[in-house]
């Protein structure tokens, strides 16, 4: 099965580039790609329940509606532990379908046949 990877370091101080990696996860999902966002620096807060919010542009989707779309195209996120400890957040608020998991998780799951991959 073909699988791509979005990996993600921007959170809410850029919504629109959080938006754009979203819809290239979503598209990746809903079109029968095992699909994960691998989640760094910033990015590690979209995966706590009710942080990733709002609407970055005039016709732009809501956040939250990528995110229940991709975790209904069973998207999954990866969350950087080392990026996520050294913020010191509370493991128990990860979404459903997020992990903490580093590098060599994300390169167990991409396997041999490799993956697709986007970066924001």
């Amino acid at each position: 099965m073909a699988k791509a990877v979005v990996s993600l370091v921007t959170g809410l101080e850029d919504p629109e580039k959080v938006t754009v990696a979203m819809l290239m996860a979503v598209g990746a999902a809903e079109t029968g790609r095992e699909t994960v966002v691998f989640a760094a620096k910033e990015a590690v807060r979209l995966a706590l329940e009710g942080t990733a919010v709002g609407t970055a542009c005039a016709g732009c989707p809501p956040l939250p509606s990528l995110m229940d779309r991709f975790l209904a195209a069973g998207g999954r996120w990866f969350v950087c532990p080392v990026c996520f400890e050294a913020k010191q957040l509370d493991a128990g608020r990860l979404v459903t379908g997020a992990e903490l998991a580093g590098t060599v998780p994300l390169w167990t799951w991409i396997g041999d046949e490799g993956a697709t991959t986007f970066s924001y």
